[in-house]
């Protein structure tokens, strides 16, 4: 009877155990930008790689080396992910700004929700690729 309660227990405490990285390398496969369903790139490819608190993002097209246009810092606490761009090749207005997002993971795919100080709201999905 001991070994089944300390089972349950073990159980139930392992469901609230939380994600505290995102480390690995994410294909971007699609969006939803203020109501408005935008599907995967046909022509390039958008990839981000976390470490334990950074991430770069870069834009991959066929017969180019891949190019880094954005980098930046995140972190993750419960079901929120603080995302702040410290670089981006293209002018930002959020450069250096926290952006707050809900995120989840659902297997292989990350999910980042949120509304960007410039009112944008975003929902976008990335597959985890390594």
């Amino acid at each position: 009877m001991k070994k089944i309660g300390i089972f349950f227990m073990s159980l139930l405490l392992s469901s609230f155990q939380t994600t505290t990285t995102l480390k690995g390398t994410w294909k971007f496969v699609g969006g939803i930008y203020n109501g408005k369903k935008e599907g995967q790139p046909t022509e390039y490819t958008l990839q981000r790689k976390y470490d334990a608190v950074h991430y770069e993002a870069f834009i991959i097209e066929k017969s180019y080396k891949p190019e880094k246009y954005e980098t930046g810092d995140y972190s993750l606490k419960g079901d929120s992910c603080i995302d702040t761009e410290t670089f981006s090749s293209q002018p930002s207005k959020i450069t250096n700004i926290p952006v707050h997002y809900l995120f989840s993971l659902n297997k292989d795919t990350l999910t980042l929700k949120g509304t960007l100080p410039t009112g944008i709201t975003v929902e976008e999905h990335w597959k985890r690729i390594k």
